[in-house]
């Protein structure tokens, strides 16, 4: 067993990260960026996913499988987004903690 089978482990953890905290702050603020982000995020997952299998299943393609999920994390950073943040913390940043968009009440 290599320990590049725990850098794609590592990998494909990251890409669903950051796919569901884009689905966290689309979900809060309904921007159009974030939307976009969330559904390709979905691809990028399936993508990373299949280069998780390809590294664990078949020794000899596991570079392969390092390639599609270094694919999936750099598509997955080429989508443009809104700035949502102004000064909040790094934990809250990672998070995707971002205040909620009500709509106006009577």
């Amino acid at each position: 067993m290599s320990y590049l089978i725990y850098v794609a482990l590592f990998g494909t953890a990251v890409t669903l990260f950051l796919w569901l905290r884009d689905a966290r702050i689309f979900f809060r603020t309904g921007l159009e960026g974030y939307r976009k982000a969330a559904y390709h995020g979905v691809a990028y997952s399936s993508l990373a996913s299949l280069g998780t299998a390809f590294t664990l299943t078949m020794p000899s393609f596991e570079l392969l499988g390092l390639g599609l999920i270094l694919a999936a994390l750099y598509l997955q950073g080429k989508i443009t987004r809104e700035k949502v943040w102004k000064n909040e913390t790094t934990i809250a940043r990672f998070l995707g903690s971002v205040p909620i968009k009500r709509p106006n009440k009577k």
